[in-house]
């Protein structure tokens, strides 16, 4: 979300600021934040969050797992979310004023889990009440964090946990890029609906969202397609069709001459490496020599 918002906003992901706050657990790194102050070592480098602010002033920030940062972090965080400014450790005001600060945070989940609130494995209409599961979040939440500092956040947003359908839909969205890269060679890529289903039964767990679903997608679909791309089994023009097999194993089949590759499918910058995953790069004909300060907090339960 937060990569989508900075290229919106601003035009480029590159935008973003990340900031993954598990490394300010400890007291002595919240300093890191915004500079140590003159005479200590390090201090004429500036702060993690406060330099990329003064270099980059329109950004969206993204404060990854809020709820690891040790307690003076918040402290910190007060005057940036009240006033939109901060002094780093030179004395410097950065000014916050044109950023987009987005924190995320598992906290209560493990209550929803655990607990009564949420059925992972029951059907949604019965025991997933998104009202009961978002009054349960924001309760962990007022227990976590100082009043001071909930009242300064804008707006707070609870994801739902994602069901097997939603699931379904990600395949597509995470398939974009392998589209764009066998695009860039003259090839169309289709998965069937049992194709999907066994990326699914492979990839879905309700207690961890999608992520299994990336180590899926590169198992079943992506490794063994880059072997066969290695081997010279396809050809510019060629569509590659996803099928299962009785014994739900993923093959792929050679449709040749049936690509049908739409303006959308090509690389936005063709000049860039096509081949930025595991699929590499294959000439057409298969002959070496012939290619050429507004806050949003996001509770997760998944």
């Amino acid at each position: 979300m937060a990569k989508v918002l900075a290229r919106f906003l601003f035009d480029s992901e590159d935008a973003l600021v990340r900031i993954d706050m598990s490394e300010y657990m400890e007291k002595f790194s919240v300093s890191r934040l915004v500079g140590a102050p003159p005479g200590y070592v390090g201090y004429e480098e500036g702060g993690q969050l406060t330099e990329k602010i003064r270099r980059k002033p329109y950004s969206v920030v993204l404060l990854d797992e809020i709820e690891k940062a040790h307690p003076d972090v918040f402290n910190i965080l007060l005057q940036v979310l009240d006033d939109g400014v901060i002094t780093d450790g030179l004395g410097r005001r950065v000014d916050f004023k044109n950023t987009i600060l987005i924190m995320t945070s598992n906290v209560g989940t493990r209550e929803i889990k655990d607990g009564d609130v949420f059925g992972f494995g029951a059907e949604p209409e019965e025991k997933n009440s998104y009202k009961d599961m978002k009054k349960t979040l924001e309760d962990s939440m007022k227990r976590l964090f100082n009043p001071e500092f909930l009242n300064r956040i804008d707006e707070t947003l609870v994801f739902h946990s994602l069901t097997r359908d939603h699931i379904l839909e990600i395949i597509d969205i995470s398939m974009r890029n392998l589209h764009k890269r066998l695009a860039h060679l003259g090839m169309e890529i289709e998965l069937t609906q049992e194709a999907k289903e066994r990326i699914v039964d492979e990839g879905y767990d309700p207690k961890y969202g999608a992520r299994p679903l990336r180590r899926a997608v590169q198992t079943l679909v992506e490794d063994p397609l880059a072997e066969e791309m290695i081997k010279d089994s396809y050809a510019a023009g060629d569509k590659i069709l996803v099928k299962m097999d009785e014994e739900k194993n993923l093959y792929f089949e050679r449709l040749e001459g049936e690509a049908d590759i739409k303006e959308d499918d090509l690389p936005d910058d063709e000049s860039n490496d096509p081949s930025g995953g595991n699929i590499p790069p294959m000439p057409p004909t298969g002959g070496p020599d012939e290619f050429s300060p507004h806050s949003i907090e996001g509770g997760s339960t998944s």
